[in-house]
């Protein structure tokens, strides 16, 4: 299941990746600066953008914590070609955020299994990842020898 390359031309390849990875660090960006806002800051974040009532401080932590994650994404495309890679990535980012969140919030609602069932998924995406890239070396090793 590794990445795939699509023979193109030269040219076209330089400019469009270019063109491409400037709108991806755009879109993380987009992504990431609201989404550690919100995490780290909330009641600023909602006194300056999300200005809807009433505060709900767990609300704009869980949305930092998956902006977060779709951010972390978009960067890691930049370096890994594999899909699942980088799915696995943000996945992992936005777990891992998302049980802080309910760590954080745990006074404030919710079943108090959450951060321990939220943080079991974040391990289990986060060795998923680590299988992954040791499968993707492997493979990039096998194409390597001569």
């Amino acid at each position: 299941m590794a990445g795939v390359r699509v023979p193109t031309d030269r040219r076209t390849t330089r400019n469009g990746t270019v063109l491409t990875a400037a709108a991806v660090v755009v879109g993380a960006a987009a992504f990431l600066v609201p989404g550690v806002w919100a995490f780290l800051r909330p009641r600023s974040f909602h006194e300056h953008v999300a200005m809807f009532d009433p505060f709900n401080l767990h609300l704009l932590h869980d949305v930092g914590a998956f902006q977060i994650g779709v951010g972390v994404a978009l960067l890691g495309v930049l370096v890994w070609h594999d899909a699942l890679s980088v799915a696995l990535l943000g996945a992992t980012t936005a777990a891992v955020a998302h049980a802080v969140s309910h760590v954080l919030d745990r006074e404030l609602g919710g079943r108090g299994s959450d951060p321990w069932v939220l943080s079991l998924l974040a391990v289990l995406l986060g060795a998923a990842l680590v299988l992954r890239r040791r499968r993707c070396r492997a493979d990039q090793s096998e194409v390597d020898e001569p």
